[in-house]
């Protein structure tokens, strides 16, 4: 779903970190009219927010309210690390936490974005080309870059921090602005939570795993022939002159 041309704002912030549901959860605060969410994707379909999500990594003040303008919820990453900004940006919004079993959610990040992120050459070269590289710009940014990604292997430590962020969540947001919510509950939590009826149909189930390791592949398709061509056009280059 685009973006909407129009004065609405976040209804719903998503605190929950990326791996988490928030693909199911996207399409189901969609469907029950609290669309269009922002998500990771979108920062994909609009290349020219990228700076304004990295001046929110490095700190700098920014002003939500114009920037989110036209959104009616948002999750996932990158604007999950920013849900106390936000939490205090829209005193009216309702704040749902996508949780899930802390080792299921270290073994989906260490199969979808981890390797996104850190597998060679896409670390060298992915983060400098438009869209395709957006999300890796916009994450390269933030604090997770180092605390998360470059020690990915440290596992207790990863999944300590998870834990932590989860528990923060809890500590700061207002319990009754706050759904602690795992998407394998369906409709039922959320739809009370947010005061709508139970939809026809089933809640959305989003396999993204299997989407994400498809954008990896490519990527690093991409990837092998930038770092290479420019070898390959050398080498031609001197076979020539020689």
């Amino acid at each position: 779903m685009a973006k909407a041309n129009d004065e609405r704002t976040p209804r719903v912030i998503g605190a929950g970190w990326g791996r988490t549901g928030t693909a199911s959860l996207k399409l189901a605060l969609e469907k029950l009219g609290f669309g269009p969410c922002h998500h990771m994707e979108e920062v994909l379909k609009f290349p020219p927010d990228v700076p304004t999500w990295v001046r929110a990594a490095r700190g700098e003040k920014i002003d939500w309210k114009t920037f989110l303008r036209g959104w009616g919820a948002t999750c996932d990453f990158p604007s999950a690390l920013y849900y106390r900004e936000l939490v205090d940006t829209f005193p009216d919004a309702k704040v749902v936490l996508t949780v899930r079993d802390p080792d299921g959610w270290y073994e989906s990040m260490r199969t979808t974005i981890v390797p996104s992120i850190k597998r060679f050459p896409n670390r060298l070269i992915v983060k400098h080309l438009p869209y395709i590289g957006a999300p890796a710009r916009v994450m390269n940014a933030t604090p997770l870059k180092g605390t998360i990604m470059d020690r990915f292997d440290d596992k207790p430590a990863i999944v300590a921090q998870f834990t932590a962020h989860n528990e923060e969540v809890r500590r700061v947001v207002p319990p009754e602005r706050l759904l602690v919510f795992d998407v394998k509950q369906g409709w039922g939590p959320l739809c009370a939570f947010l005061g709508v009826p139970v939809p026809d149909g089933d809640f959305p189930r989003v396999n993204d795993a299997k989407q994400f390791q498809s954008y990896t592949k490519r990527a690093t398709i991409v990837s092998w022939v930038l770092l290479l061509l420019p070898i390959v056009a050398l080498a031609g280059l001197l076979r020539w002159l020689l």
